[in-house]
């Protein structure tokens, strides 16, 4: 294997680099033209548990866009939050007899500790939902100021009627909401804030102690990171609602800036054996078990060498074909090929709605600059 080659920095955004300002990103068929910096915000982690192959698919695709819009020039700001106000958290913490941010905080290190695996540069703001509370009593006034949103018996529910839709009960209830509450004026309202009871964490609010809804929780760091509009909204397929759609909503309803998010990244879910991968169904394939046969940088091409919207199924031998292909890539960096035409197309096909697949064997075939060119922006050595 090629292991000497000098691809530090891993981005093109080292003194000297040459970038085109006429290079622009397509991101969901549509052109992203982007102003200095471009902002990205990446719904991360609940911290109950591991990392399996969904999580880190949503996190390595993020980190690609970042560097991808890194390549032409444009400084990135991006933040991935934490979620550690949350009641399956809190639950699972007491079944363990330890306090929810304590126990968050050794979760989030196990984590963590995967993504550097994965070669996932650290955001550049890491929010927590615990440091973010007066944040969300902000929101909720500003809500209720803005008639989105309204008081009762100490909760404040945001109005989501517009945004309802088919199956869309279900998916609340299936993500802990409950459309069934008799103190909603509909269904589709979602809590802003919420009274705590015995043994949930509580902070003070001008309508009672209480904690954040989730969907809150993440418009209001969002807001509070990076401003009234961020560039792309980043999450896995499954975030799609009920989570970003209210999220989406809550910030534009409070700042009147729509849209909030001028784009939206969402990986394809990852499935194993015809099932969606999922703790529910028990067929977790865990970052950490893959990373103990085969290296970070192999794993990380095993999960872009795809459409990032597509749904895949992963099989034994995806890490082993990732791997060989890893190899030709590296012996093709080590060729001596100065084909400028090559490095280009690489650059385009990574600007087309990242198209990996595209580059990587563009890369492998061109070898020399090119192959570098592919290296060092998707990270991969």
């Amino acid at each position: 294997m090629v292991s000497t080659i000098d691809l530090s920095p891993d981005d093109d955004t080292r003194p000297g680099a040459v970038t085109d300002p006429r290079e622009i990103l397509r991101l969901g068929g549509a052109a992203l033209p982007l102003t200095v910096p471009a902002r990205m915000y990446v719904c991360g982690i609940t911290p109950y548990d591991v990392t399996h192959l969904g999580h880190a698919a949503t996190f390595v695709w993020a980190d690609v866009v970042a560097r991808v819009i890194r390549m032409t020039g444009v400084d990135t700001v991006v933040t991935r939050n934490v979620t550690d106000v949350d009641d399956v958290l809190t639950r699972i913490a007491a079944e363990r007899g330890r306090a929810f941010d304590e126990f968050g905080l050794t979760q989030e290190y196990y984590v963590e500790r995967d993504m550097a695996a994965l070669h996932v540069r650290p955001p550049t703001h890491t929010p927590h939902a615990r440091h973010h509370v007066a944040h969300v009593v902000r929101l909720a006034i500003a809500l209720l100021a803005a008639g989105a949103a309204y008081e009762r018996e100490g909760f404040v529910y945001f109005r989501g009627a517009g945004l309802a839709r088919e199956g869309g009960l279900e998916l609340l209830a299936a993500n802990g909401d409950d459309p069934s509450d008799p103190l909603r004026d509909d269904p589709y309202d979602v809590p802003v804030w919420r009274p705590s009871g015995e043994g949930d964490p509580a902070w003070p609010s001008p309508w009672g102690p209480g904690r954040p809804g989730w969907h809150a929780e993440c418009a209001a760091m969002a807001l509070a990171t990076l401003g009234g509009v961020v560039d792309v909204l980043a999450g896995g397929a499954d975030l799609a609602f009920p989570h970003h759609a209210y999220q989406v909503a809550m910030a534009s309803a409070a700042t009147g800036a729509a849209p909030f998010a001028r784009r939206e990244l969402r990986a394809g879910t990852v499935g194993i054996a015809g099932e969606k991968m999922a703790k529910s169904a028990g067929n977790l394939v865990l970052v950490g078990d893959l990373l103990r046969e085969t290296s970070g940088a192999a794993l990380r091409l095993m999960l872009l060498d795809r459409s990032w919207a597509e749904p895949w199924e992963f099989h034994p031998g995806a890490a082993d074909e990732a791997a060989a292909l890893l190899e030709q890539l590296y012996v093709a960096a080590g060729r001596r090929a100065d084909a400028p035409a090559a490095v280009a197309e690489v650059r385009a096909a990574l600007l087309d709605d990242l198209d990996v697949p595209r580059a990587v064997r563009t890369a492998i075939d061109a070898g020399g600059d090119a192959a570098r060119q592919a290296l060092r922006t998707l990270a991969l050595q």
